[in-house]
């Protein structure tokens, strides 16, 4: 009975401090669009970890919070996409983004076996390169059952990446000439995060950072099919092969996570217009809520010696996977005679 009590202490105890670190997160979020709550709660959890290392009585909560919200969180979050965006941006937009995922997962590939870097954190940084960031790279992560010191690492490698470019896009795109047309499709298609994709089309003009947005909105698709390639390629690194888990389980979530499943079926029925209008922003703020709750406890599970013994090849990894998507975009775009 007692070690029930105990427990339940250390799994309201621990969901309670992730709920904390994310309303701190969400409200200097707000201060600090470019940043983003998620990076935040990462950042203070962190912080908070390398102050109080010790979490023995709260464990229990952040397993929880770092596993089974992040995964409602996704769910949550295929609610916000929708599939026609992908046909209202057109072929062009679609070609780059062919182009630049192939040069993301590619070169992470490639890059990660010279460097040395485990396949989880290379896909990860691929991902959060490639797709859209952060909630690319907390997709992804429980699909390939990644370490939480991977997602600190890749998620710290995104976003040093994101800063650079916000300040770096606009004045490359001046001294390339580029229309707002151009641009737009450039940033929307090479730049990470969201926030970041916003900032930097915004700083070039009212035109390209509109163009940007809609691209970048349509390039977050692009988890759908990527978390359905990678719920398959997961089961044979780990050793899971499809016969092996038939001989011993008629579970289809062996082979296949249960909420990528539901994350697709989201996205579909907010296509169909199935979920109404009002509910759509309420939804995707619970969603970045609980991504922020969810990273908080990622950031107090980090655990730093694991991190510094990566050292800095990975973070390596992650600038040369950024400038070849950079210049894939931008040559894709010359080839097809956008720019």
């Amino acid at each position: 009975m007692h070690d029930n009590n105990g427990k339940m202490r250390s799994l309201v105890v621990g969901v309670g401090v992730c709920c904390c670190i994310a309303l701190v997160a969400s409200t200097m979020g707000k201060q600090l669009p470019i940043v983003g709550s998620s990076i935040l709660a990462l950042g203070i959890g962190m912080l908070v970890n390398l102050l109080f290392p010790s979490r023995k009585n709260i464990d229990l909560g952040l397993q929880f919070v770092s596993k089974r919200l992040l995964r409602f969180s996704i769910i949550l979050l295929g609610t916000g996409l929708s599939i026609t965006q992908v046909l209202r941006v057109g072929r062009y937009s679609l070609t780059v983004m062919v182009f630049t995922l192939t040069a993301a997962f590619g070169s992470a590939y490639v890059f990660g076996r010279l460097l040395k870097v485990n396949w989880k954190l290379s896909n990860l940084i691929a991902a959060g390169t490639g797709v859209c960031g952060g909630s690319a790279i907390a997709t992804l992560s429980p699909i390939i059952e990644a370490d939480d010191t991977d997602i600190a690492y890749a998620m710290s490698a995104t976003f040093i990446f994101d800063v650079l470019m916000i300040v770096a896009f606009p004045l490359m795109g001046r001294w390339l000439n580029l229309s707002d047309l151009a641009y737009g499709l450039w940033t929307g298609t090479a730049v990470n995060d969201t926030s970041s994709v916003v900032a930097a089309g915004y700083a070039f003009s009212e035109a390209a950072g509109d163009y940007a947005t809609i691209v970048k909105l349509t390039r977050t698709t692009s988890i759908i099919p990527i978390a359905l390639i990678f719920s398959v390629v997961a089961q044979y690194k780990n050793g899971k092969t499809p016969g092996k888990i038939r001989s011993n389980s008629m579970h289809i979530s062996g082979l296949f996570p249960w909420f990528i499943l539901l994350f697709a079926l989201g996205a579909i029925a907010n296509t169909l217009g199935l979920i109404p209008p009002a509910m759509q922003a309420p939804l995707r703020q619970l969603s970045r809520f609980l991504m922020a709750m969810a990273l908080a406890a990622i950031g107090l599970r980090t655990d730093f010696g694991k991190m510094l013994d990566s050292g800095i090849y990975p973070m390596m990894l992650g600038f040369v996977v950024s400038v070849i998507v950079v210049v894939v975009s931008i040559m894709v775009q010359f080839a097809l005679g956008q720019v």
